[in-house]
């Protein structure tokens, strides 16, 4: 009898599957043709480099591979039946599971364990890149559709990252001086993306302003007033590629900074991308994704209705938006993540491996800062006095 899990392995295996993989989860340790060290993605060539000898190979592509939108109410009905498969596993295992794997390193068979989300690291023995095999096609995973390969280098991110130093107001004079101190390490972070086409209708009311003159003598003054008018309507708008962030842990105000993503630029999914590199797998499951997504869609939806309703103020009495034809993509994106420590206390700076764009956080000078606001403040009083004595 065919067990739980190659049932899973089959159906993800099929050609006509929604998210299928073009590299059927092979392991991401690819040795150089020419030493037999291990193969590193390098950013300048955009192709696998030996690190040693200087081996180049080009990464290699499913002929025929793109990155498709996929069917989101599919791949939900196919998650239920995953989960079904995997309660039924557990219940015949005689022994408790974790979220730990043990993986033997290639280079030097010492033993690496994943824990969490995690599904690549640096051997802690020998320094060689391992992977975990099979993590994004595993029975739970949902498949991912695309990577945007790391475009922008290690060095030129020290540049920039001098430049964002010097660029902060109130910083501390000597967190200018010494800079942001630390090691970048690249990673590729999930993301899902949405398609959708909503219909939307809206009712509430339009504020047009007019002006009147009240009092009499010296407390004549103009006033601004506002009359109402109902408005409503329906309107249809197509969402393309909404992005949500699915990995927990991170601040996400600052993740969210690093867009634009040149998305286009995205490529179908291999692993030989990942070769050297830190990537996570996602912890915002798919549903819960979408229900991210929603949030930015709505805010969106919400400024064209005041945009439709017009006027000089608008009042929204309700909004109602249906979300038809969705579909989702999950994507891998190439972020330089780096800490830093300054008198003591922990700093993250994260960066669009992609756009250079860096966003993070950073000391600030309380001194410096106090002496803007009393600066401030002087001038305010400096200005009252100046008007009163002109009067």
């Amino acid at each position: 009898m065919e067990s739980p899990k190659s049932e899973v392995e089959e159906i993800l295996g099929r050609s006509d599957v929604v998210g299928a993989t073009t590299d059927e989860g092979k392991g991401r340790i690819f040795p150089c043709e020419s030493c037999g060290a291990d193969f590193e993605f390098n950013i300048g060539e955009q192709k696998l480099k030996c690190p040693f000898c200087g081996f180049e190979k080009d990464v290699e592509l499913v002929e025929g591979a793109e990155v498709a939108e996929q069917d989101f109410h599919a791949m939900l009905d196919r998650i239920v039946e995953f989960r079904k498969l995997d309660e039924e596993a557990k219940e015949n295992e005689t022994e408790g599971t974790s979220d730990c794997s043990e993986v033997s390193c290639e280079s030097c068979n010492g033993v690496v364990v994943f824990t969490g989300t995690l599904t690549s690291t640096d051997c802690p023995y020998c320094g060689s890149p391992i992977q975990r095999e099979n993590v994004h096609t595993a029975t739970k995973r949902v498949p991912v559709d695309g990577v945007l390969p790391f475009l922008v280098e290690r060095n030129t991110v020290q540049g920039r990252l001098k430049e964002w130093v010097n660029s902060r107001w109130f910083a501390p004079g000597e967190f200018k001086k010494r800079g942001a101190q630390g090691k970048f390490n690249g990673v590729y972070l999930p993301y899902w993306t949405f398609d959708t086409l909503t219909f939307n209708a809206y009712s509430g009311e339009r504020g047009e302003n007019y002006t009147v003159r009240t009092g009499t003598g010296k407390n004549k003054r103009t006033e601004t007033r506002t009359r109402w008018y109902p408005a409503s309507g329906n309107f249809q708008r197509f969402f393309d590629d909404v992005l949500v962030v699915a990995s927990q842990g991170f601040p996400e105000n600052y993740i969210i900074a690093l867009e634009p993503w040149p998305l286009t630029e995205c490529v179908p999914f291999t692993q030989q991308y990942l070769a050297g590199y830190l990537a996570r797998t996602y912890d915002v499951e798919l549903d819960g994704g979408f229900e991210k997504g929603k949030q930015r869609i709505d805010a969106e939806i919400l400024s064209d209705v005041r945009g439709r309703i017009g006027g000089d103020k608008q009042r929204v009495h309700s909004v109602k938006s249906r979300y038809d034809a969705i579909t989702y993509k999950h994507l891998l994106l190439p972020v330089y993540l780096m800490t830093y420590r300054f008198k003591n206390k922990p700093y993250r700076i994260f960066v669009n491996a992609v756009t250079g764009e860096i966003q993070g956080e950073r000391p600030y000078s309380w001194v410096k800062i106090s002496m803007a606001i009393l600066a401030g403040a002087l001038a305010v009083i400096t200005a009252v006095v100046l008007f009163n004595m002109a009067g």
